[in-house]
């Protein structure tokens, strides 16, 4: 099993290639500018990069941005605490500037990595199956959004699914979203929840992802606590944090 020291630099390096910086710029001190490189490396939802992106890894801010919003992002990230620029009130600043230019702060996560010493296969006294892509086509609908994703389903690799009777409850998947790091998604039915469902089928997904000497990682917004309780409860730790400014109309057309 990798140990955790490795799964972080897994991390940082796949970081690298959606930022256009080194993996040891997510370590240094100091706040980084970098351009992003349109890298084929870099995750599928980086292929076209945004006006600007903020990573932290816990010690600093590392902004990837288009020459075009340079000045202000610059400005942005030097004038307060990393953590800071995370964080209301400081970062209406980032929005106000950006919105001038037709951009606008778009999407905020947290991303979590498992802990090699705490992940272990949990039960939840539901039948476990592991499913393949050839299991998946009836499966692309709502209750499974979070697990499985119908506009990328060349991407989902594997999952794993809780069944009372020949009933599905749970389904944990996986997408493929760059080469060496599998992404989490979770659903359970909602007279289900609150029984370890989520824990169990999270736990096993990451597992089987590690043996096929691949690194799980999980991403939820910092406002679902049911989420990150689960990341918790499933083996995983808070690992990075990345905001995300993108042009207004897009960020308009998800909030409808």
């Amino acid at each position: 099993m990798l140990t955790d020291g490795e799964m972080l630099m897994t991390a940082m390096t796949q970081s690298a290639y959606d930022t256009g910086a080194e993996a040891s710029d997510f370590t240094r001190e100091e706040n980084v500018i970098v351009s992003p490189k349109n890298d084929p490396r870099a995750k599928v939802f980086f292929a076209d990069p945004p006006a600007c992106n903020l990573v932290s890894y816990g010690k600093n801010v590392v902004a990837s941005v288009k020459d075009e919003y340079r000045d202000e992002v610059g400005r942005y990230i030097g004038g307060a605490a990393w953590y800071s620029c995370f964080e209301t009130p400081y970062m209406h600043r980032l929005d106000d500037a950006m919105r001038k230019l037709g951009q606008r702060v778009c999407f905020m996560a947290e991303y979590w990595l498992p802990e090699a010493d705490r992940l272990k296969r949990l039960e939840c006294g539901y039948e476990m199956r592991l499913l393949m892509p050839e299991d998946f086509s009836g499966l692309y609908t709502p209750e499974w959004h979070n697990a499985l994703c119908a506009d990328r389903r060349e991407r989902d690799v594997l999952a794993v699914g809780a069944y009372d009777g020949g009933k599905l409850i749970g389904l944990a998947g996986c997408s493929a979203d760059c080469e060496d790091m599998l992404q989490i998604g979770v659903d359970v039915l909602p007279e289900y929840r609150r029984r370890g469902t989520a824990s169990a089928l999270t736990s096993r997904l990451a597992l089987e992802i590690m043996d096929m000497g691949k690194v799980p990682f999980y991403c939820c917004a910092w406002s679902n606590i049911p989420s990150a309780r689960n990341a918790y409860r499933s083996g995983f730790r808070p690992a990075w944090v990345e905001l995300t400014v993108r042009d207004e109309a897009f960020a308009e057309k998800i909030s409808h």
